[in-house]
């Protein structure tokens, strides 16, 4: 969450969600993990020719405010990137694309910081979602001194 990281992560993202031909009008995931990845991406889209709302999935509904699963900019019908921190299992961005599914969204992929190669990208493209990370724990660890 530093300035430095939202900003490499935020261009980063875009661009892979650019090249990626998802074209998503939305970035979102299941809160905490995902919430600085959708913001660091919105706010790099803000220059962009096609700017790229950000939203939360809340792990429940709260009782009071608006009572959403999804709160932000997200619209039924929105083409959506899922996006992560970490992908481990799959199972936050399993639970997210379920949510926004439920809530008419589509779900176009997964993007990821970090992939940790520990069978989560089996599991979201055995589901059918596409998979992108910008990066490999592996990737990290050898850079590593």
């Amino acid at each position: 969450m530093s300035p430095e990281g939202l900003v490499l992560i935020g261009q980063l993202g875009l661009q892979a969600l650019t090249d990626s031909g998802w074209n998503v009008q939305s970035v979102g995931g299941l809160t905490l993990g995902a919430d600085p990845v959708a913001y660091a991406i919105a706010y790099a889209s803000g220059s962009a020719a096609c700017a790229i709302r950000a939203f939360t999935v809340r792990k429940e509904p709260k009782s009071h405010g608006t009572g959403q699963l999804i709160e932000g900019p997200f619209l039924p019908g929105d083409r959506v990137a899922i996006v992560e921190d970490v992908i481990t299992t799959g199972g936050s961005a399993l639970r997210a694309a379920a949510a926004v599914r439920s809530s008419g969204g589509i779900v176009a992929g997964d993007l990821a910081v970090v992939d940790r190669n520990e069978g989560g990208r089996e599991a979201l493209e055995e589901q059918g979602l596409p998979v992108i990370a910008l990066t490999t724990a592996a990737d990290i660890t050898e850079r590593m001194p």
